[in-house]
């Protein structure tokens, strides 16, 4: 079913999407050491590093203004690739909840476990599984970050209450807090139409639903763009796997007034 918006959320989400900033990945500042250490350390595995060309960790955790001594979840983590680097990036004093669905779980074991062992690994990191609307409960300190890396489409048709997920990660972080959200371009208008079938989402819906929990939009940045994607195949298909036209959003939670 086509996702629809009434004339005054479009205008709203425009209003709001022109107060943020864009920032293109060739523009970033001198990288702080601790994120170069993070994406340059030899020990992570040789098939994370052959994904970074085309994921550029190193500018995303740059984006997200990611320091050490952060608290971050990494929400449906799979088997680690963000929160290997989230956990050098942000180093002993720092935390990463590193998160799975329990359906992902469950359907995806290998990954998983791989993702426990690593937790086992290192001292600042806790191995998570739940719904994700949960992933906070005993969390006592409220984070700096949370990610969540091409999966928001998958909440679409899970049978995941979003607007529980997003309150559930408002109330998680402190204000001034960051919510970062990277997922597949789907086709303009389209709503939650290719959320299965394509795996895609239309970036509108994302901003509406995130804002709606009271988030504002700070920034986005076209550093994982690909204009030649056509934005209505699978983003499994070979000729763009991995390749995907993909929007990053960087929210924040308001300062107290």
């Amino acid at each position: 079913m086509r996702h629809l918006f009434s004339a005054a959320a479009a205008l709203a989400l425009c209003t709001a999407a022109s107060h943020a900033t864009t920032v293109a990945w060739q523009d970033v500042d001198t990288m702080p050491q601790s994120i170069e250490n993070a994406v340059t350390d030899t020990g992570r595995p040789e098939e994370e590093r052959l994904l970074d060309v085309n994921r550029h960790p190193a500018e995303v955790l740059l984006f997200a203004g990611v320091e050490a001594g952060w608290r971050i979840a990494d929400l449906t983590a799979g088997s680690g690739y963000y929160s290997r680097v989230l956990s050098t990036a942000v180093g002993g004093d720092g935390h990463v909840y590193s998160h799975n669905p329990d359906w992902v779980a469950e359907r995806f074991p290998e990954p998983n476990d791989a993702l426990a062992a690593l937790a086992d690994e290192r001292e600042n990191m806790t191995h998570v599984v739940s719904p994700v609307a949960d992933f906070a409960n005993g969390i006592e300190t409220p984070l700096d970050a949370v990610f969540m890396v091409l999966f928001y489409h998958d909440t679409a048709w899970d049978g995941t209450d979003r607007a529980a997920m997003n309150q559930a990660i408002y109330d998680a972080l402190r204000p001034g807090g960051i919510y970062l959200v990277i997922d597949h371009h789907a086709p303009e208008g389209t709503g939650l139409e290719h959320v299965e079938s394509t795996h895609r989402i239309d970036a509108v819906v994302v901003r509406e639903e995130i804002m709606a929990a009271g988030f504002e939009l700070d920034a986005s940045s076209d550093m994982l763009a690909n204009p030649d994607d056509p934005r209505d195949i699978s983003v499994f298909d070979d000729s763009i796997r991995r390749m995907t036209d993909r929007f990053v959003y960087r929210f924040r939670k308001p300062e107290e007034m």
